[in-house]
């Protein structure tokens, strides 16, 4: 019973074959057309070599601009570090400040409820107000000191970032 599927089936796709055969034969390549043909020129030496030159010069152009972005990269990576280091060290400083006023607030009411009169009352009132206020002012000052180091490191990173930014552009 097989053999009489493939027997019957054979006959088909032999004719299907020749008719493909048969279109193929008959379709031929891209037709040859004169109005898509180039003419055959030759470019002159002189526009090779202005070529060439150009190319270069845009490839040493292309360099300098990577270098000069990578190294203003760099400057801008290690001014935001300053930065980040400084404020750090600011906050540290503004944590110390403020620890040290909490102790000295709850020692001063810890003494509070120690006194036996009024008379020591408010003469440990003054005493805490003076000390206080001198802290506070020794605490600003310090902080004072730092922010405008702060502020010099950054502005100094930031312009030297700037000024090699500019010298390396008008080297350029």
């Amino acid at each position: 019973m097989t053999e009489t599927k493939t027997a019957a089936a054979a006959p088909k796709t032999a004719p299907r074959a020749k008719t493909a055969k048969a279109a193929d034969a008959t379709v031929s390549a891209f037709p040859n057309f004169e109005a898509f043909n180039m003419p055959k020129m030759e470019i002159p030496a002189v526009t090779r070599e202005m070529a060439e030159k150009s190319i270069e010069q845009a490839r040493e152009a292309y360099s300098k601009l990577k270098t000069a972005a990578e190294d203003a990269t760099d400057l801008l990576e290690d001014g935001f570090e300053t930065t980040r280091r400084s404020v750090l060290d600011f906050n540290h400083k503004a944590v110390d400040a403020a620890r040290t006023n909490t102790d000295a607030t709850f020692q001063f009411v810890k003494d509070l409820f120690e006194v036996k009169t009024l008379a020591e009352a408010i003469e440990l009132q003054t005493s805490f107000a003076r000390s206080q206020f001198d802290a506070f002012g020794a605490q600003a000052k310090d902080m004072q000191e730092l922010s405008t180091k702060l502020a010099g490191e950054m502005n100094e990173t930031f312009k030297g970032a700037v000024e090699k930014a500019s010298r390396d552009f008008k080297a350029a």
